[in-house]
């Protein structure tokens, strides 16, 4: 997508036209961030990182095109996630594939020796923000990835707009992310998700129960449902798209009940919904100490209500907090379900002694494959690796559809377009999740229907 209006265009190409000339000159930096980066001393060694790799293919290839190579440098990455606090197993599930993406590489792309520069936000916007703005101002990060909280994800996005560091594949799902990117494109271009809108993905639930309704698997006494779930950007987001799509379907929404992050006691919630007789209950929650607590007072308050716990199985040992508490629970989780997905799980549980997630470990994996990708590519076509170029790249062909990434273990392809952005593209052969039904901590999927395992089952 370009942006539009005359002055801006010109202006655009003129920067382009600049950028183009230094860079196949060997200039080294088109920005203050990026050229601290260049010549930023590396501050946290990779596991690994000692020795030099062979050029990629596609730095190789500038030998040919550029008037000189850039000379060895390093890159310094920003790796963002809930590396502490009530999330910390999904960070660390999120550092460890990022960590094994790089090791891939041997944390070297061309000349550009990469040193990750670890954003821990703790859970917390405020403390989110403050560590990215750490990460860039000290450690000099020429561009970064990742990010797992919605709300850590509005925040950090204006510093990525105050020093123009282009951040690839945030996790953060909310709309108002999609909101403020839409409003000001020139100001928070810099920023690309790595999980779409809820409204696009929640779809499926609605659908996999009305499929279990004409099949007469799920026969709910009356239509009622509550939403509930965490009190964040994400939260809301998940409880509005559920409660639209489900008022749509005839459904009649008795309430809506958020709780901090923190919470662990839902003895009184879970009462008042089995006083209540709802009949379903839509949520999520991304702490796994509280989707698992919600599902246990339910449990307790010996609640028969289909259950959508959105989120549970994000973090690869979830089974063993939530145990039969789960069982009929629905959950959007993708699968390892190829041979190359498989193997990663494999190595993963191999190096870390723990089971990897498809979510958490999987799609991160995958993200820091791309970000790989565009930033090999960036120094074929623009000879040098800077915050400037990796969004012009980013811009020109990740924006455009161009550039996309076909080589992942969890989804077959991950791309963009003008028209989702900045929303990876949603649909089957693109970014989708199947609604999968828990019993005994294994998950049948039950939509869509041509990859189905099994049929929704009513909690007996």
């Amino acid at each position: 997508m370009i942006r539009t209006g005359t002055k801006f265009r010109i202006a655009s190409l003129a920067a382009a036209a600049v950028l183009m000339v230094g860079a196949c000159s060997g200039s080294t930096g088109s920005s203050p961030a990026a050229s601290s980066a260049a010549s930023a001393a590396a501050s946290t060694a990779p596991a690994g990182s000692s020795g030099a790799a062979a050029p990629s293919a596609a730095a190789a290839s500038t030998n040919g095109s550029c008037a000189s190579a850039p000379s060895a440098t390093t890159l310094n990455l920003g790796i963002s996630g809930p590396f502490t606090g009530p999330n910390a197993l999904t960070g660390t599930e999120m550092k460890n594939a990022a960590d094994m993406a790089l090791d891939a590489i041997n944390w070297q792309i061309g000349p550009y020796k990469i040193n990750p520069v670890y954003i821990d936000d703790q859970s917390d916007p405020a403390k989110g923000a403050a560590a990215y703005e750490q990460a860039v101002v000290g450690q000099h990060i020429t561009a970064s990835i990742l990010g797992w909280h919605s709300s850590v994800a509005v925040a950090q996005m204006d510093m990525t707009a105050k020093y123009q560091i282009p951040h690839y594949f945030s996790m953060g799902a909310t709309g108002v992310v999609n909101q403020k990117f839409t409003s000001d494109k020139a100001k928070y271009g810099y920023w690309l998700k790595g999980w779409p809108d809820p409204a696009k993905l929640t779809v499926g639930y609605v659908q996999a129960i009305n499929d279990a309704i004409a099949a007469g698997s799920y026969k709910p006494a009356q239509k009622t449902a509550a939403i509930w779930g965490e009190d964040t950007d994400l939260g809301r987001s998940f409880g509005a798209a559920m409660k639209q799509q489900l008022t749509q379907a005839g459904w009649t929404i008795a309430s809506e009940d958020y709780f901090p992050i923190t919470q662990t006691d839902f003895s009184a919630l879970a009462s008042r919904y089995q006083s209540q007789n709802i009949a379903l209950l839509a949520g999520t929650s991304t702490i796994p100490a509280s989707i698992s607590a919600f599902l246990k007072a339910l449990s307790d308050a010996g609640s028969k209500s289909l259950v959508i716990a959105d989120g549970l199985g994000w973090i690869g040992d979830w089974y063993k907090l939530s145990g039969s508490a789960s069982d009929y629970v629905l959950d959007q989780v993708p699968k390892f379900a190829t041979a190359k997905a498989q193997q990663f799980a494999t190595d993963y549980q191999a190096k870390y002694g723990s089971k990897p997630s498809p979510s958490a470990a999987g799609l991160s994996y995958d993200w820091t494959n791309y970000f790989i990708k565009i930033a090999q590519q960036t120094l074929a076509d623009q000879c040098e690796i800077t915050s400037a170029a990796l969004y012009k790249e980013t811009q020109d062909k990740v924006w455009t559809g161009q550039l996309t990434y076909t080589d992942g273990i969890i989804m077959p392809e991950y791309d963009f377009s003008p028209d989702t952005i900045p929303d990876p593209v949603v649909g089957k052969g693109h970014f989708i999740f199947p609604v999968l039904q828990y019993r005994g901590g294994e998950g049948t999927v039950v939509w869509p229907q041509d990859v189905a395992q099994g049929t929704l089952q009513q909690q007996p």
